[in-house]
């Protein structure tokens, strides 16, 4: 199947971004949110973006231009139906990814590919309460989208060749690298990525180092481009615990249990750059640890 146009349902940070590579890579884009301040918004980022771009001629102003036309919003979430690719980017919550698709899976093409930007939950169980198991598949993107190069492309029990081989034209027409993950916890860069993030918190929380000497000392010494505290702020802390837990309850493994310091920061709704308060204060001009 040649895939033209895309529905991306949520336009927060994943979402925008999956839109704007999208649109630039000439696929015409239906972009779904339930809340309208939140379409404007992605609308406006995307656009500063792309100016981004073309400040530093990695683009031109006329792709620019054919980029944002190719764009258009919708409220509607059923009005996706039409796409023959759809890409859902909503909360890492499994509850609301199974309502999405259960209001939207009525209202597909019968040839559309029904994919999930999960970041950790299983994809066999999300494609099991859908229509189109075998049309169903991971298509998770790196943060941010623009820049980041990688895309994990995650096929559960259930997805065809034919699918598998849609999705990796698409990932390849975009520019990035699709990397081919099983379907277990957390995938392939969250199994890694995430243990190290959480043990950084263990570290903070045991007192074996401050916020800043912790990241300093993965910089520095790890040459990381980003410490591991403000990496978490940059992704989220709610979302790091979020899928800490998928690692917990899915492998059954004690060495994935959520640290209680990162739970807390959660309950306090110090979600990081987000909220403008997790392992540091982002309040001010310059970030404060706030530990």
């Amino acid at each position: 199947m040649e895939i033209e146009s895309v529905g991306v349902v949520g336009a927060g940070q994943m979402g925008n971004g999956i839109a704007h590579v999208m649109a630039l890579a000439g696929y015409q884009v239906l972009l779904n949110d339930i809340s309208e301040e939140a379409l404007k918004s992605a609308v406006e980022i995307i656009d500063r973006n792309l100016d981004r771009q073309v400040s530093r001629e990695k683009i031109s102003a006329e792709e620019k231009a054919a980029a944002m036309a190719r764009i258009t919003t919708t409220g509607v979430l059923t009005d996706l139906g039409r796409t023959d690719l759809v890409i859902e980017a909503a909360t890492e919550k499994e509850s609301i990814k199974q309502a999405i698709f259960a209001e939207l899976v009525p209202h597909l093409k019968p040839e559309t590919i029904l994919t999930s930007n999960t970041s950790s939950i299983s994809i066999t169980r999300l494609a099991a309460r859908t229509d189109r198991p075998e049309r169903f598949m991971g298509f998770h993107f790196m943060n941010p989208v623009p820049v980041m190069q990688l895309v994990e492309l995650i096929r559960g029990i259930a997805t065809d060749d034919s699918t598998y081989a849609a999705c990796k034209a698409v990932v390849e027409r975009l520019g990035k690298t699709p990397t081919m993950a099983e379907d277990f916890p957390a995938f392939i860069v969250n199994r890694i990525l995430m243990p190290m993030i959480n043990e950084a918190v263990y570290v903070l929380y045991e007192g074996v180092g401050s916020v800043v000497s912790i990241d300093q000392s993965l910089k520095l010494g790890a040459n990381h481009p980003m410490g591991p505290l403000e990496l978490a702020d940059f992704i989220g802390l709610d979302t790091c615990l979020a899928i800490m837990n998928v690692l917990h309850e899915g492998l059954a493994d004690t060495k994935y249990r959520p640290c209680p310091l990162l739970t807390k920061y959660v309950e306090a709704g110090w979600l990081g750059r987000k909220t403008r308060r997790g392992f540091y204060d982002y309040r001010g001009e310059v970030p404060v640890p706030t530990r």
